[in-house]
């Protein structure tokens, strides 16, 4: 056990404290403020102040953990050794800088609470971000700081065995679309085939004249093939389904379809069910309350995941409306234009409201890749790349891959850029 000795224990001190030590490098951890205590505890402890109590392991606290309102930091980036720090100490700290503040202020997403500009579909943008601005958007520096910081006590403390994490993979499949053609119902089927007149594709009122008549498979319908990939992985995978009603955001079978339901199921038997949050659900209480509990219907019990369509997040009340609901996991922190580290890790944390300063039990799951990350790569050689160069990141940290890929995009067709083969590769890197 780390014993921390500091002069005030705060919600935010024994959060990150856990996050760090706990969460990352698997050491249980106690606080105290009474220094007799701490001078006669014989394992593992530093000491996280304003000044060394003596000779011990000493932390340089900044002000930020002992805070309880949201104030507008300075923030000045230093390098440090391979990677990059912030809120810097002095020389009597055996860190540069204060690892745990540093930490809090990526994890809580500590800027996201300031007024910024957004995107169109008002999210906060990466570029507005200091992982951004500052080149480190790729690299999970938390659990890169937590490695080093564990190294200094290794040092410190020699005869303490510590445990080694393993590098795991957690595959994401959204069903935004089911299927092209199938299950359309009239009226969106006319609809489909007048656009595709007015663009005179006939080739895709062809195809979807086969596809109705059962006489070819719908080209968004891949879900035998993730069943089977599933069958042959030691690990699960997470298959997210939209069931909000049709709308310009939304463009997925009715749940009111019979057929719907059974594939629903039949994905339940072999993967993971969650929520994929329709857009308008983001907003509205009680559309995200049918939702979940349409799908908890299907599948004959709770829903414990979500994630966001369009990967929207409006801190703090996206998730405090998932902690109304019970939702235990969420898979929504991640940016949908950048591949990398939202919030510094690929660790999955507590979220942690700012305003009522209190760790909340909704576990956030951050991703690194969404497959629309990799459009911009022309080549198959290109794509592999920029994943493998990602993955590295993870494994550097022994941390959790977590990627995102669109159902209707795991096929053979050429316009789908490979994404079958990147995932196939997704899978692969934990062997």
């Amino acid at each position: 056990m780390l014993l921390i000795y500091t002069h005030t224990i705060t919600p935010r001190v024994k959060y990150i404290f856990k996050q760090i030590c706990t969460r990352i490098l698997g050491v249980p951890v106690a606080f105290t403020t009474t220094i007799e205590d701490f001078i006669a505890h014989d394992s593992l402890k530093i000491s996280y102040t304003n000044k060394p109590l003596g000779n011990e392991f000493f932390v340089k606290s900044h002000s930020l953990l002992f805070e309880k309102n949201i104030s507008d930091i300075p923030v000045k980036i230093k390098g440090w050794e391979d990677t990059k720090c912030f809120f810097l100490t002095d020389k009597n700290s055996h860190l540069p800088f204060d690892i745990f503040a540093a930490s809090f202020y990526l994890i809580s997403r500590y800027e996201e609470y300031f007024p910024s500009i957004k995107d169109s579909y008002g999210r906060f943008d990466a570029k507005n971000s200091l992982a951004f601005k500052h080149q480190f958007l790729q690299t999970p520096v938390v659990d890169i700081w937590a490695l080093k910081f564990k190294e200094k006590l290794a040092t410190h403390f020699k005869t303490y065995q510590f445990i080694k994490k393993t590098y795991n993979v957690k595959p994401i499949v959204l069903v935004s679309q089911a299927y092209a053609y199938a299950q359309k119902g009239a009226v969106r089927t006319l609809g489909g085939v007048a656009k595709d007149l007015f663009r005179f594709n006939l080739k895709f009122i062809y195809l979807r004249i086969l596809v109705l008549l059962n006489l070819k498979k719908d080209p968004y319908d891949t879900f035998n093939w993730i069943i089977n990939r599933q069958k042959q992985s030691k690990f699960s995978f997470y298959v997210f389904f939209s069931v909000g009603g049709y709308s310009t955001y939304n463009k997925n079978t009715s749940i009111n379809k019979k057929n719907f339901v059974t594939l629903i199921k039949s994905i339940n038997d072999y993967c993971k069910v969650g929520l994929k949050i329709s857009y308008f659900a983001l907003s509205n209480f009680q559309f995200l309350k049918q939702e979940k509990s349409k799908i908890d219907e299907v599948i004959n019990t709770q829903v414990n995941a979500t994630i966001n369509s369009f990967t929207k997040l409006n801190l703090p009340q996206t998730y405090r409306n998932l902690i109304d609901l019970e939702v235990t996991n969420d898979y929504t922190m991640g940016y949908a234009k950048n591949m990398g580290f939202r919030a510094g890790t690929c660790t999955p944390f507590l979220f942690y409201d700012l305003d009522y300063d209190i760790q909340t039990p909704l576990l956030i799951h951050p991703f690194q890749l969404i497959d629309t990350h990799l459009l911009s790569h022309k080549s198959l050689l290109d794509k592999n790349e920029a994943v493998q160069k990602i993955i590295q990141q993870v494994k550097r940290v022994d941390g959790t891959f977590t990627a995102i890929f669109n159902s209707n995009t795991l096929n053979d067709f050429k316009q789908n850029h490979n994404f079958k083969k990147i995932f196939n590769q997704v899978v692969a890197s934990v062997n």
